[in-house]
């Protein structure tokens, strides 16, 4: 039930109905729109709504057939009575309706064509609808053997007609030849002008001639022109020829209602089937247009409930929407949520503030997502159903049943009361306007109690204090405001559900014009309570809209953040990945080198043995040798990539055993002495001995200073010079100098405060890379505390590096929060 009856003009539906006609390709698809109701059916509404946003889709991707949209369901009831038939015109626009026809089932049916997202074939709504409409490609095939490409009769649609066509057109061509032999006579006598020529008049060949010489040439006179300075004369040699063609002619045109009739038995037995294959073009026409029009709008289909439920986002109004197109303007959106819990949203505002417009936009989508159509909307919106809605929108005033504005709302609201239940949708405009407001108040505020006791849903404005006071209070019932700019006096158009709104009525007068002390006299009137209640009113609105602004502010630049988070782990693990490569490298660089250097060695042994040298000189080069071997390993160890705690990997070679001509035969001091060679127990490097200090020793292992415990060294006669010395000196004093100027030039603290995310990472990342280079273990990053990004954008980094071991916050007294304190491990 829908009240009252004008209600389609009321929310603006009358105006959809037009639009979706201009956007129709036939008067098939517009009786359709004519036929559209709001239904009540989940099943109904949901398969109407799925077919159009399948089509709207289908719009965007595919080159649908849609041409020769002809409505041929009159002419299907005009040749169901026997000897009755088409016309070539009507015949031609079957033929080409019936052909699309065709072209659309098999463009539906295809199981190969594109669908929108998460639609599988088989549940397809227009797959489905198209799947049992019949098709007639036999009849199609038929029409073509009668109708040539331009829809004119064939003469080879029967042999008959192929005769009289060959007889009319051989006397055509007979007379044409008499006509010309009279028409050179004629001129050669002077009866004609120069450039006449045979033309036709009433279907028989004529020559112009002037009136002064018509009694000269013998014939009929069948026509003059419109001045009187030609007539026309049939020359008596053609008139029996002319009679002849009229004759063909006539039964040129028998054989040709003879063909259509025949034609016309022909399909009479499928006329049925083709009225359902009509009534199927009838709906894609509908079902395009809607298409057409949820495109141009932005319309989407939202999701569907079975309970009732208005849960919207970003809704617009379609046809405030087009008309301020037109001038560049955009609608402000509106977000809506009518549940249970709040059923009826009472709106107050000021005047011209789009109170109107939002009761009327929640109206007109709701009719429409009913009649099964698309709305704009956001896609996450949620819809339900209602079994009815009630409307008092405008002025209801009637001079013919003598009722005033009032009167007519008091009708509405009686009807409302009468028949709302917990399935309906009530839409009030001015909720008790049109009396004196003491009285007007108190009616709606009892009427709205009754509305809200029979658990109804409803969008109503107002500007009642005493309605805003009891939705406030009363369960179901939630207050909305219509946000105004104070500052730059003008409405906003935007929606805010849970407080009241103000009239802004001082203000608003004021901007206009009305004198201070007018103002001022009716401030006291009203009392400073009340002007006291609107402000704070106001202020409350102005705050919510704040904060609200600087909530949306905050997630913007969350989901800013978090994209740049993921941005810089994506890089971090390529940056990893190019690390894993680099060292991986390099260790295949060291195992060739090692390789390289084993095939020395075997070279040298090899001379060795075919030099003969002395036995002791053959142990000595040996000897050196193993050293060499050992040392080259070594540096094939050092240079493995490390693993999280700065454990090395392990080397896939075994440790080469000591030879049996080392040192071990060699005399070995008993003490450690400043100036005497030493080595680290289990290690192959030698170095000097700098100075001592208890049990401390201080050994320089080339450019490289290290204090070690005495118990940890051992002395040796072998001198601190590495075979390798020749080749990697240069490299190893060049790296020896940039670290020992990093450890010079590092300071521990690293300031990234008003660093954006890119720069402040990248200067974290070389801080803690100079920190492991340096051997330092604790370090401080001062960040600040501002909105946490930076410590939460340098701490998830901190996270990712094996080296730190923790991070923690800085003392309070210290910095708090506003400084990391990071302890690395080796």
């Amino acid at each position: 039930m829908i009240y009252p009856d004008n209600y389609e003009s009321k929310i603006g539906f009358d105006t959809i109905r037009k639009m979706l006609k201009t956007r129709c390709l036939s008067p098939l698809g517009e009786s359709r729109v004519d036929e559209m109701i709001f239904k009540h059916s989940f099943t109904v509404i949901s398969t109407s709504l799925l077919q159009t946003a399948e089509f709207a889709f289908i719009l965007k991707e595919e080159d649908f057939p849609a041409e020769n949209f002809f409505d041929l369901r009159d002419a299907f009831k005009h040749i169901r009575i026997e000897n009755t038939w088409f016309d070539a015109e009507c015949l031609f626009e079957l033929q080409r309706s019936l052909d699309s026809i065709d072209k659309i089932v098999r463009f539906l049916t295809n199981p190969n064509r594109q669908l929108p997202p998460n639609l599988k074939f088989n549940t397809s709504p227009l797959a489905e609808l198209a799947r049992d409409v019949p098709t007639f490609p036999h009849i199609v095939k038929r029409i073509s053997q009668i109708l040539d490409k331009y829809g004119n009769i064939k003469d080879s649609a029967s042999p008959g007609l192929f005769n009289i066509r060959t007889t009319i057109s051989n006397t055509v061509n007979s007379i044409s030849h008499q006509l010309q032999t009279i028409l050179k006579e004629a001129k050669s006598e002077g009866l004609v002008e120069k450039d006449a020529s045979p033309t036709l008049r009433d279907g028989r060949l004529v020559i112009p001639v002037a009136p002064a010489m018509k009694r000269r040439l013998n014939g009929i006179v069948h026509d003059e022109s419109d001045t009187g300075r030609t007539v026309f004369i049939e020359p008596a040699e053609v008139v029996r020829a002319n009679n002849e063609i009229r004759e063909l002619k006539a039964a040129e045109r028998r054989e040709i209602i003879r063909i259509l009739i025949e034609f016309a038995d022909f399909i009479r037995p499928d006329l049925k089937q083709m009225a359902l294959s009509y009534e199927f073009l009838a709906d894609i026409d509908f079902i395009r247009a809607k298409a057409i029009f949820a495109n141009e709008t932005g319309s989407v289909m939202p999701r569907l409930d079975h309970k009732q439920i208005i849960d919207w986002g970003n809704a617009v109004h379609p046809i405030l929407q087009q008309s301020l197109a037109k001038t560049e303007r955009k609608v402000v959106p509106l977000d809506i949520l009518l549940n249970h819990q709040q059923r009826i949203l009472l709106i107050s505002g000021p005047n011209a503030g789009g109170k109107s417009v939002c009761l009327k936009t929640v109206g007109l989508l709701q009719y429409m997502l009913q009649c099964g159509m698309l709305i704009p909307v956001a896609e996450s919106s949620v819809c339900g159903i209602f079994g009815n809605i009630f409307i008092d929108i405008g002025d209801e005033q009637s001079l013919e049943n003598d009722l005033s504005t009032y009167s007519s709302h008091l009708l509405n609201m009686k009807n409302m009361m009468k028949y709302a239940n917990n399935t309906t949708l009530i839409l009030i405009d001015e909720f008790g306007g049109g009396t004196e407001p003491q009285i007007g108040g108190a009616i709606a505020e009892a009427v709205l109690k009754r509305f809200n006791e029979k658990k109804a849903f409803g969008v109503i404005t107002t500007h009642y204090q005493n309605l805003k006071h009891y939705a406030k209070d009363t369960p179901g019932i939630v207050n909305g405001a219509m946000l105004y700019d104070r500052q730059q006096m003008r409405p906003l158009f935007q929606l805010r559900i849970g407080n009241p709104g103000s009239s802004f009525a001082v203000e608003i007068a004021r901007k206009i014009g009305i004198p201070e002390d007018v103002i001022a006299d009716a401030s006291e009137l009203v009392g400073t309570e009340y002007i006291n209640a609107d402000k704070y009113l106001q202020d409350i609105v102005r705050d919510k809209r704040y904060w609200e602004n600087k909530r949306q502010l905050i997630h913007q630049q969350e989901k800013k953040l978090e994209a740049t988070i993921a941005e810089y782990e994506e890089k971090i693990s390529t940056i990893k990945g190019q690390k894993r490569e680099i060292l991986e490298k390099a260790r295949q660089d060291a195992e060739n080198l090692l390789q390289k250097s084993n095939s020395l060695i075997e070279q040298t042994v090899k001379e060795i043995k075919e030099a003969q040298a002395e036995k002791e000189e053959t142990k000595r080069i040996r000897a050196k040798l193993h050293q060499f071997r050992e040392q080259v390993e070594k540096n094939s160890h050092d240079n493995e990539p490390t693993q999280p705690h700065g454990r090395k990997k392990r080397s896939n070679h075994k440790d080469t055993k000591k030879d049996n001509h080392s040192e071990s035969s060699a005399q070995v001091p008993k003490s450690v002495e400043v100036g005497h060679f030493v080595r680290l127990k289990g290690q192959t490097t030698v170095g000097t001995v700098q100075k001592m200090n208890g049990d401390e020793v201080t050994v320089a292992f080339g450019d490289i200073l290290t204090t070690v415990k005495i118990n940890r060294l051992e002395p040796t006669f072998e001198r601190p010079k590495s075979p390798l010395a020749g080749m990697e000196s240069s490299i190893y004093n060049t790296t020896t100098a940039i670290r020992n100027k990093k450890i010079a030039n590092f300071k521990s603290v690293a300031d990234v405060r008003g660093m954006r995310g890119e720069e402040c990472l990248r200067t974290i990342t070389d801080f803690i890379d100079d920190a492991i280079v340096a051997g330092i273990k604790n370090v401080s990053i001062l960040h600040g505390t501002g909105n946490g990004i930076l410590r939460q954008l340098v701490r998830q980094y901190l996270a990712t590096i094996p080296e730190v071991q923790s991070y923690r916050d800085e003392l309070p007294q210290f910095g708090g929060t506003g400084i990391t304190l990071v302890e690395l491990a080796y």
